[in-house]
């Protein structure tokens, strides 16, 4: 198995003394995995902070095998990181990412969508301005992952998630209410349960600004 292709950055844990398993959404391979020999180096930890753009390069020998992954960096987020909002919301879209798909499948959408997202937390940290974008990308990973909202829940989203346009900090609370509840009830069930918390902490601080 060989990718080479830019991709995001949605998590990394270390692994052994040195490395780290770094999983990337990429354009055409979906979620990928592969271990970054020296992903721990005070060079590499800044490249791998989640919601960075990457060129990436996976190769394994069998597609069961855990793949070696090297990284050059292409676009860092990592200075949004200062800001308290952006830091939460960055955190809560890598991790859901992350968490609800399946390694392996594409999801160009989704790949599509998450860059539109934190392009957008980059250009408003404030979160006025990417807030029902995040919304709308909770919605879409629904639809991409099969349980989008029937036609009942379609309809009690405020209209303008729905059509587009100006979004007040009304709308979207309840947005993100109605797409917490299903990603909680459909998604993230069991062991994923635990990333739901990164959620809590962005909703939190979304009604701290909007109050």
């Amino acid at each position: 198995m060989r990718i080479e292709c830019e991709a995001i950055i949605v998590a990394v844990r270390a692994h052994g003394e040195h490395g780290a398993i770094a999983r990337a959404l990429t354009p055409a391979d979906g979620l990928q995995a592969g271990y970054v020999r020296g992903g721990r180096s005070r060079r590499l930890r800044p490249v791998l902070a989640p919601g960075n753009v990457v060129q990436a390069a996976f190769r394994a020998r069998t597609d069961a095998q855990l793949a070696q992954l090297d990284v050059e960096l292409i676009h860092s987020r990592a200075h949004l990181f200062a800001e308290p909002l952006a830091a939460a919301g960055i955190e809560w879209a890598a991790a859901l990412t992350a968490a609800a798909l399946p390694e392996g499948q594409p999801y160009p959408a989704l790949h599509a969508g998450l860059a539109g997202l934190l392009d957008a937390i980059e250009a408003a940290p404030s979160a006025r301005g990417w807030a029902a974008a995040l919304v709308r990308y909770e919605l879409l990973l629904l639809g991409q992952l099969g349980y989008g909202l029937d036609e009942e829940r379609l309809l009690s989203l405020p209209p303008v998630l729905r059509a587009g346009g100006a979004v007040d900090d009304t709308a979207v609370g309840e947005g993100l209410r109605i797409s917490g509840a299903a990603l909680a009830r459909d998604v993230l069930v069991d062991r994923r349960a635990e990333v739901l918390a990164a959620r809590e902490r962005l909703v939190a601080r979304l009604a701290r600004m909007a109050g």
